[in-house]
C-alpha cells in the first residue's frame, strides 16, 4: 500500500493545472513531477535548481526542468518544502 504528496503530483499527461510545473527528476531514468510554483521561492528547491543548472546549463533535454537527484531524494527535500 503506497501513500500520496499532498504537493507533489506525478503526471504522465501534458495538462499541467494553472500555478504548477513539471520538473524531470532521476540520475538516470527521468520521472516527470509537477509541483507548485511556490516552491520556487523555497532556498532547498532553490539548491536543487542550482545543482540543475550546473549539471544542465539552460538546456534541458527533457523539455522541462530536469533535476539530477534520485526521485527519493526529490520527494524527502520536497515533503519538506511549504506551499
Amino acid at each position: 500500500m503506497g501513500f500520496r504528496l499532498p504537493r507533489i503530483a506525478n503526471t504522465k499527461t501534458s495538462d499541467i493545472p494553472k500555478g504548477y510545473f513539471a520538473v524531470y527528476v532521476g540520475e538516470r531514468q527521468k520521472k516527470r513531477f509537477v509541483v507548485p510554483i511556490s516552491y520556487l521561492n523555497q532556498p532547498l528547491f532553490q539548491d536543487l535548481l542550482s545543482q540543475a543548472e550546473e549539471e544542465f546549463g539552460y538546456h534541458h533535454p527533457m523539455g522541462g526542468i530536469t533535476i539530477p537527484c534520485s526521485e527519493d531524494t526529490f520527494i524527502h527535500l520536497t515533503s519538506r518544502l511549504s506551499v
